[in-house]
């Protein structure tokens, strides 16, 4: 267990009794201690279960931000081998808000693109937060392409809180590298799975999730709009006080979005949240992403791409009057 650095609010208790018991465990100097240690794992699981439990949608979307959360990087370490990162849109620059490349998850050879923030405060500068700008979207639809010319599958990490709103992005066509992005990923040949690591907003995050199948970790959100975004537009004079009901409203809970078809799967996190440790959770996903893929095996391209677009033409509700 990975006690965290940075807890929020509802953390501080639970961080001091952990590290109670870290201390405790180092140094046990009698019986009396061993007691008291049973006592603090009582107590700490006690409240652990009571706090995580009992979420609200605005907490997970704290815990998706969580400074000590593993970001695309962590991932990457974890469940692939042998990768080797490709650079450049071949039209303007690198963009470091994603990690492109091919490598092996599981012994299956894969096409990634991952979305990252940067682990301390001078990568996420570089990495500009996780907010892509066009080259990284045209950075992307290059794996995109290759990985249909050798017909790997694809990997999609998403983790951004949307694309790079600036005037460069603007400047550069932000909007037409997103859809280009959409265009591929609807009609591409290989199979494509993508993966809702903390963040998914708005078409920053579509822009890589337009996929066969979509997964996503249980603390994670996915929204085409954050919740401090939704407040400053529906209550302009009073937003901080009602962005936890705009989290609600938005339904852009894990739980939500699966029971509306919109995601295939959750991947279970520990109790308290990625943060808390990582290991079972990631692999759990690799062992989602190679059975995904060994299933897509026995389909052709036609029952493929077939399944694809009724996948996305079943979402969504509207009446007429």
């Amino acid at each position: 267990m990975r006690i965290p650095q940075n807890p929020l609010d509802f953390e501080i208790e639970l961080v001091k009794l952990a590290k109670e018991i870290q201390d405790l465990k180092k140094n046990p100097r009698s019986e009396a201690d061993n007691k008291t240690l049973s006592k603090l794992e009582n107590k700490f699981y006690s409240r652990l279960n009571k706090i995580y439990s009992n979420l609200s949608p605005y907490q997970r979307v704290l815990l998706a931000r969580h400074p000590d959360r593993p970001t695309a990087r962590v991932l990457l370490s974890q469940i692939v081998d042998d990768f080797i990162e490709l650079h450049g849109d071949r039209l303007f620059s690198d963009d470091y808000a994603l990690i492109c490349g091919l490598g092996r998850i599981g012994g299956l050879r894969v096409a990634l693109c991952l979305q990252e923030k940067g682990q301390d405060l001078n990568e996420k500068i570089r990495r500009n937060f996780g907010m892509p700008h066009p080259e990284g979207y045209r950075k992307s639809l290059r794996i995109f392409r290759l990985a249909e010319k050798f017909k790997l599958p694809i990997v999609n990490i998403v983790d951004t809180p949307g694309a790079f709103p600036g005037d460069q992005a603007e400047e550069r066509g932000q909007a037409s590298a997103i859809a280009l992005n959409l265009l591929e990923l609807a009609q591409i040949t290989v199979p494509t799975l993508s993966v809702i690591l903390s963040e998914g907003g708005s078409g920053g995050a579509l822009a890589l999730a337009l996929t066969d199948k979509v997964f996503m970790f249980e603390n994670a959100y996915y929204s085409v709009i954050s919740p401090e975004g939704c407040a400053s537009i529906l209550f302009p004079e009073n937003s901080a006080s009602r962005v936890s009901e705009c989290a609600a409203m938005l339904k852009l809970s894990a739980r939500d979005l699966q029971s509306f078809g919109i995601v295939d799967g959750i991947i279970k996190e520990n109790l308290g949240g990625l943060h808390w440790g990582w290991e079972e959770s990631f692999e759990q996903l690799k062992r989602v992403i190679v059975e995904t893929f060994y299933d897509f095996q026995s389909m052709t391209v036609e029952a493929m791409l077939k399944a694809r677009f009724e996948k996305y033409s079943k979402m969504g509700v509207f009446t007429e009057t």
